[in-house]
């Protein structure tokens, strides 16, 4: 008997081929050139990663060999020495790019700073001095809890520039989880703020370490405070330091250490963990090598494009996509400490057309979120800066996608819906923009030297259009190598959820796919929120799609709730436009279209208006909590990522 897969029901037809102008300058020119690159890259992935790393970044002493593969862990570029550190900064100095903007900041109250590569240089070797003051050496790891600031990004360049490891762990993260994970990491040295600015708040990160400390973290020797709100906070003599007072009197001298490629860089720690924290281990050269050329290639970057990703270096992509890919490639990296908020929900535009930002990386949460909001605030600002979008964090729906496309790209900007996470590095599936012609909704095909395929259980390919499981078939540079102290949890949760094909062990990323006759790939949603309908096992994210096509619907969240008949049914929650009332007559007519769209298998047996969805800080629905509301049961699980908490309490009362 086969396994079982998913079932396929959006069906997408749309294709925008990339803008003429846009193809005649871009890195990857056409469809026929990606293939072509794609195809040498499978025939010999080895030699393919070699010859990019041996022309796209600074080695100390070349490897001797590429790859060594002992299924699942992987070694990259053995024997090779390098630094990210000197890939970022020190390579610039020597070019024109010394006195280019390499880093953009905008603080949510308005306050701004631009760094130029030597500027960031500067103060990335004195905070490395700092650091070896506080008695931190190579293969120590450091803690970061930080707002979105400069001193964020020259704490990890400085930490990765001496050899010790950091592990930023995100401002949203209550005392209790920071102090699991700074003991999990056992960090030496802490580095935080007072507080930071968001939503018209200030976020007390100091208090925050101080009670995590209390509560027992014996690795921590000390604390670095950066003065950002200027708040008043109690400091630990002996322990505690203020960032400025010791930068102040540090060398700007600091040669960067020389690293072995399989060196470890850092750990990130994965968002609504439960119990022990799950640390996902990243290495020196082939993260650098693969964020490169993701940056590089996906963005299209040019010299005198500015780039911004609205991400927190908390999470993955503020590490890959704000810090090490821009700086290696030399390119100006925006970074913003705030978000919409009641004070000013237009504030993305703003940074937009303040800095004429040319490529903008969101989240389709985010984009949602816009499109609620209505079309005016995008529209009252010039956006004629911008050349090229992207998304991240998820499925985006096809409707969303429209609306980009349409309201903020003007119809002329190429859309990069980039499917990877944290424990891939960089991008495994996305367009390139001046080659790949994309459809709304889907990733479309793998990045060169990614071997990515949709298979059941057994590890075979499914027919194209069937859903199945999202698995790749060949190390890539930038993989995760373990889960930090824990070789057994990472094989686990890796590697034995698929069967070994003919020996060929797969990576299965814990999302379910479909792959359409043109080879593109449509991520269906995490396989753990697939709902089982009488039989039929749909992907939450098509339903999802179906209920934001609709004009009243700004965004939707489908989990399964328990039913005797069907097995389970399904139960949506549904944000509406700001010009739609809730009603019973909407409900039924959202269930309506759903059956037009998708079928009746589809139909939701329960739809409830919502104002707010449950969300990490970082945009994520947490669907568990979802699920718990639908089934009447209490919220279960860590809840410590979670943006505003009151959420909950206002969903269950209506």
């Amino acid at each position: 008997m086969a396994s079982p897969t998913i079932e396929s029901i959006l069906h997408e037809n749309r294709l925008f081929a990339p803008p003429d102008g846009f193809a005649q300058t871009a890195s990857i020119k056409s469809l026929e050139e990606y293939h072509a690159l794609a195809e040498r890259a499978a025939a010999d992935p080895a030699a393919f990663w070699a010859e990019l790393a041996q022309q796209e970044l600074h080695w100390f002493q070349p490897w001797h060999t590429v790859l060594d593969w002992q299924p699942p862990f992987a070694q990259w570029f053995v024997g090779g020495k390098i630094n990210i550190s000197y890939n970022c900064l020190d390579r610039h100095l020597n070019t024109w790019r010394r006195n280019k903007a390499a880093l953009i900041w905008e603080g949510e109250p308005g306050d701004s700073r631009t760094l130029t590569y030597a500027q960031l240089h500067r103060e990335v070797c004195q905070m490395a001095n700092v650091l070896k003051g506080m008695g931190v050496q190579k293969g120590d790891r450091v803690g970061i809890y930080m707002p979105m600031v400069p001193e964020a990004a020259i704490a990890m360049l400085a930490c990765a520039r001496i050899g010790a490891a950091h592990t930023v762990i995100f401002g949203g993260f209550s005392a209790e989880a920071l102090k699991d994970r700074l003991n999990d990491a056992e960090a030496k040295v802490v580095i935080t703020a007072d507080g930071g600015f968001r939503k018209d708040k200030v976020i007390p990160l100091k208090a925050a370490v101080d009670q995590a400390l209390e509560g027992g973290v014996p690795s921590v020797s000390g604390v670095l405070v950066v003065q950002r709100t200027k708040s008043e906070v109690s400091m630990v003599e002996g322990r505690d330091h203020w960032w400025h007072d010791l930068q102040a009197t540090a060398s700007a001298h600091c040669p960067a250490e020389e690293m072995d490629a399989e060196d470890l860089l850092f750990i990130l720690y994965t968002s609504g963990t439960t119990g022990k924290p799950k640390g996902v281990v990243h290495t020196t050269g082939g993260y650098n090598l693969y964020t490169h050329m993701t940056f590089k290639w996906a963005f299209d970057i040019k010299d005198n494009d500015v780039y911004w990703c609205t991400a927190d270096v908390g999470w993955i992509t503020g590490h890959s996509y704000i810090v090490y890919g821009p700086l290696s490639n030399g390119a100006t990296t925006v970074m913003y400490e705030g978000v919409p908020r009641p004070s000013n929900p237009g504030c993305f535009w703003d940074v937009i057309e303040k800095y004429g930002v040319t490529i903008f990386y969101t989240a389709p949460t985010a984009i949602r979120a816009f499109i609620k909001m209505g079309d005016e605030l995008p529209k009252a600002r010039d956006l004629s800066s911008l050349r090229l979008l992207g998304t991240v964090g998820e499925p985006i729906n096809p409707e969303a996608w429209m609306w980009y496309h349409q309201v903020v790209g003007g119809e002329r900007c190429p859309i990069i819906d980039t499917w990877w996470q944290t424990e891939t590095g960089g991008f495994m599936i996305t367009p390139l923009p001046g080659a790949t012609p994309t459809k709304p909704g889907s990733a479309t095909m793998p990045f060169p030297g990614i071997v990515a395929d949709v298979v059941d259980l057994d590890g075979a390919p499914v027919p194209p259009g069937e859903g199945g499981y999202l698995v790749v078939k060949h190390p890539w540079p930038s993989m995760m190598r373990t889960v930090y102290g824990d070789d057994a949890r990472y094989r686990r949760t890796y590697w034995e959820h698929i069967a070994p094909v003919n020996g060929q062990h797969l990576y299965f990323a814990g999302d379910g796919a479909r792959k359409d006759a043109d080879g593109y790939f449509w991520v269906m949603g995490r396989v753990d929120d697939v709902i089982n309908v009488s039989g039929h096992r749909l992907g939450t994210m098509e339903v999802e799609s179906a209920l934001v096509s609709h004009p009243a619907v700004a965004e939707a969240a489908v989990v399964g709730r328990k039913d005797e008949v069907k097995g389970e049914d399904i139960y949506a929650f549904v944000i509406l436009e700001g010009q739609y009332s809730a009603s019973d007559e909407l409900k039924q007519e959202l269930k309506q279209h759903v059956v037009k769209e998708i079928g009746a298998i589809a139909r939701p047996g329960e739809i409830k208006f919502a104002d707010a969805l449950p969300k990490t800080r970082s945009g994520k629905i947490i669907r568990r909590f979802l699920r718990n509301l639908a089934s009447g049961e209490a919220i279960a699980g860590d809840a410590s990522t979670m943006e505003d908490q009151s959420v909950l309490d206002q969903l269950r009362r209506g």
